[in-house]
Order: structure tokens, then sequence, then C-alpha cells
């Protein structure tokens, strides 16, 4: 193997990793090995993917959905190393290793809070506004801040001491919100998918992110052996395999769930996608603010949809491939799979079954390696016709599900716990008389963002940064920045009925000591 290469980048041996006993073995195996030992692995069994299935077991948790997005992941690197010319350009990129993808992917999702991006959501709100975190709350930077720092079950006891690709695989958006690196996404005069400014709040760096300033030197680290292999903002591709996987899994397997409990039904499906295909060339000729007047008349968020993708997607966009996209959906999904229901039956399991693997199989096998992407593209992408239809089959996830009525009505009462329960914490660090009585795991998180912190001021002020833009100076400041820091990660650390059981505790609605262990 050649030590100058980017798949040769081992553990550092100063954190405490050492060397493998067996070389013939694959570090990218200890790595996965690893992370499923992980009790941030354990506790996705219990984290909201979407919605809750209220114990029955029949709808997707976030790990079940790392576990189906590893299979993937794995088998997109099977294909692309099983080619010699995508696997000759993959080495010249950095690297496509079946193991680390398939490790990238199982860690992906490590640090998503109790409830789904709702609950991401609310912390990054809670963690802006209230603490003054300027890099906020964000999923994929909560995952490698887990790998790299609060996890402690790596021979170091700081983080998994992950070997460097595994690491660089994980980073979806490798950039933090604000700082790094420079000049930064957001100045892109196309940004990259993730990294534009939200509309409604212009100024708060990119809307999706990797890394928090805490852990930019290890995000550092993990990306300098593919310098001038890829570009500063560039996913590796082994992080591209993981992200179009974990596209693929969300496409496929979330419809999938909302099929079997009779929430995704045929009839209002049926009327969005066949009026478009009925009338797309009328629907084409609505000018924007009629559309939006129309917009729940069956048709019309679908050609909304497709007016966005040309805006956002024109390097790849299609109508011939939309409208033909949208057939197949229509043919495979709406009169195929919807048009019977789900009733429990061996015939409704078998094709249930077989929409999940069909789909599967055609989705994999149009994935491609570029040599040179456009901004809003990976290394690793889809061809036109299947990128065209996970478009289309995330819409119907996206308009009949997530948007109902009766699951924004649950989602604002999850957001009111969560924001009780961060309140509660943070009163009780605030508390003097109750310090010696805290959970040890929130007065151990305490200890490491306050030492964290306070390295910042000391090292890179610059970085230390309010979330309106002011500098953060002074002890007293430094350590309310640590406190929100702590109470959010102790936060995202719970499972959804751990969130819901410890504000009862602290509200004095339960009966009975709350004692659980296994929060972190």
């Amino acid at each position: 193997m050649d030590e100058t290469d980017p798949r040769a980048a081992r553990r550092d041996p100063a954190n405490g990793a050492g060397g493998f006993t067996d070389l013939a073995t694959s570090p990218f195996r200890v790595d996965r090995d690893r992370i499923t030992a992980s009790p941030f692995f354990a506790r996705l069994g219990g984290v909201t993917q979407v919605v809750s299935a209220g114990g029955a077991g029949l709808l997707h948790n976030r790990l079940t959905h790392s576990l189906k997005v590893a299979q993937v992941a794995r088998g997109i690197a099977e294909r692309i190393t099983g080619s010699s010319e995508s696997a000759e350009l993959a080495a010249k990129l950095g690297g496509c290793d079946p193991d680390a993808c398939e490790a990238a992917a199982l860690a992906h999702d490590l640090g998503h809070p109790p409830f789904g991006h709702l609950g991401e959501q609310t912390l990054d709100r809670i963690a802006r506004h209230r603490f003054g975190l300027a890099d906020g709350f964000e999923g994929n930077a909560q995952s490698f801040r887990i790998l790299t720092t609060t996890d402690v079950r790596g021979p170091s006891a700081i983080g998994l001491d992950l070997t460097t690709a595994v690491r660089a695989a994980v980073l979806k958006y490798p950039w933090a919100r604000l700082h790094y690196p420079q000049p930064h996404p957001t100045a892109m005069p196309l940004p990259p998918r993730g990294a534009a400014e939200p509309d409604d709040a212009p100024g708060t760096g990119a809307s999706k992110f990797s890394a928090y300033v805490t852990e930019l030197d290890d995000f550092e680290q993990s990306r300098a052996p593919f310098a001038g292999r890829i570009e500063p903002w560039q996913q590796t591709v082994e992080a591209s395999v993981m992200d179009t996987a974990d596209d693929i899994a969300y496409a496929i397997h979330d419809l999938q769930d909302f099929h079997r409990i009779g929430v995704l039904q045929h009839a209002p499906v049926a009327a969005e996608l066949g009026e478009w295909l009925a009338h797309a060339v009328d629907l084409a000729s609505l000018d924007d603010a009629r559309l939006t007047a129309e917009i729940r008349r069956p048709g019309r968020s679908l050609e909304r949809m497709r007016r966005r993708m040309h805006l956002k997607d024109s390097w790849i966009v299609d109508d011939d491939a939309f409208a033909a996209a949208v057939a197949r959906v229509q043919r495979e999904l709406v009169d195929g799979l919807l048009a019977d229901g789900f009733d429990g039956s061996t015939e409704a399991e078998q094709a249930t079954a077989a929409f999940s693997a069909n789909w599967m199989a055609r989705l994999v096998d149009g994935v491609f390696v570029l040599s040179s992407p456009p901004t809003r593209s990976g290394h690793v992408s889809l061809r036109p016709a299947q990128w065209h239809e996970v478009q289309v089959l995330k819409f119907v996830h996206r308009r009949f599900v997530l948007l109902r009525p009766d699951l924004a009505l649950h989602q604002r009462g999850q957001a009111s716990l969560v924001t009780t329960l961060v309140d509660a914490l943070d009163a009780w660090l605030l508390d003097r008389d109750e310090a010696s009585r805290l959970p040890r795991r929130l007065h151990d998180l305490m200890e490491l963002a306050h030492g964290e912190y306070s390295d910042l001021a000391r090292t890179a002020p610059e970085l230390l940064v309010g979330a309106t833009g002011e500098r953060i100076e002074g002890a007293d400041a430094v350590r309310g920045l640590a406190r929100g820091r702590a109470v959010v990660d102790f936060v995202a650390s719970l499972t959804d009925k751990q969130a819901v059981t410890l504000l009862d505790a602290l509200s004095g609605r339960s009966s009975q000591p709350w004692s659980d262990s296994f929060v972190l």
C-alpha cells in the first residue's frame, strides 16, 4: 500500500490508537466495529426517523435506517470498485473502500437528537438564540463531535479514534457553519447542496454543515490527506457514496413505512401525479402567483417542485426525464403498491418487499463516478433518469407525509417538550446549591465544553463569536457558551423516551425517582 495515499491514513498514534495487530484485517472494519459497539449507536433504536410508531415496530427508527443506508452504501462502493474504470477514477480522487463507506453510513446519524429533524431544528434555535452559540446545533456536526470527542470508547477515551478516511467519509457537508474553509462555500455563486444560507436568516452561515468550531482541528486533520485531489468544499468519494446511499434509502424506505401504517393513501397521490401528467403543458404556462394561489389543487405542488429544480439543479434537470420519472412512480408506486392498500397479508408483505427491492436495484444501478462534478453534486451521483426518480419519490414523502397537519400538531408538542427540558437542565446547572447533584454525564459534558471554549479563547479567539457576530470575551461569557453546549450535548444524547421521562421527573410528574442507566 502506498503510504502517501489517503487510503493508508491511519489513526494518529499520538491519540492513543496504537497499531493494528493484524494488518490483513481492514482498519475500516475496526472502525465499523467500534461504531456499532458504541452506546450512541445503540440509542438510535429509540430515536424517531420521521414519526414514532408508538412501539408497534412498523416504522423505521434511526438505527434501522442507518443499517439500511450502510447496506446500500456497501452495494454502491462494491459496484464502483468492481468496475476498473470507476475504481481507477475513485483511486485518483482519494479512494473508495466498501468497509470505509459502510462504517461512515453506520455513523452518519449518530448525532440526531430525540424526535428526528424536529428535535434538530429546535435545538439549533435554542443553541443560537438562548445560548449565543454561533454554530448552533446540526445533526451532522453532532455526529462528528461524538466520533471525535464525546464518545469515550476509543483507546484514548476521547472519541473513537477512527481512521482518517472514515472520519472524512462522515463529513457530508465538509465545512463549518461560518469559519471554514475560506473562502466559505456560502460565498460561492452556486453553493454546494446544504451550504446556502437560509432565506429567513441571512448572515447565520450554512444551513447544513459537519463540524463545530470545537472540532475544527479534527476536521482539518481528516481532510488533509485529500488536499489537491478534491476541492476544499467537496465530499470525499466515500462521503459521496454515503450521501447517495442515504438519499436512496430515505426515498424508498420511508414511503414503504407509511404505506404499511395506512398514512400514504392512494387517492391523493394518484390525483397529484395524474393531474400533472395529464396537464403538464397547461400547468407549465401558469404564472408563479396563480400557481401559488392554486397550490392545494392536484398537480400544482409537483409543478412547483419542477420549477424549483430548474432553479437549483439546472446542471441535470431535464423536463423529459422528469415526466418519465413521474410516470414511473405513478405506475410502480400509485398503480402498483398503493392501489391495493396494506392489510398485513402475505401478498401485501410480498408486494412491499418487491417494491423496495426493485427500486433499490434500479437506483444503485444508476450510480456512477464523476471526475469533475458540478457544485451541487458529489463525485458519486445518479444518472439523470434515476436522479429524477429519487426527487419524485422524495416529493411524495414530503407532500403526503411530512406536510400533514396532524403530524405538525404532534411535532409542535415535541418542540415544546425539548424546549422545556433544556430550560430545566439549564436552571439546574445555574443552581449552585444543587451543583454537587448534577447528573454525572451532564457534569462531565460541562467540564469538557468549558475546557474546549477556554482553549479557543486563548488560541483562536477569532472563532468565538456570538450568534449575532459579536466577539465573545471574558470568563463568564466563555462559561456561558460551555453551559449551552453541555446542555445541548446532553439532550441530543437522549432517546425519545428518555427525553419524555426526564422531563416528567424534572417537572414533578413522576411518582418515582428517575433512573435510567442508559443515559449517556
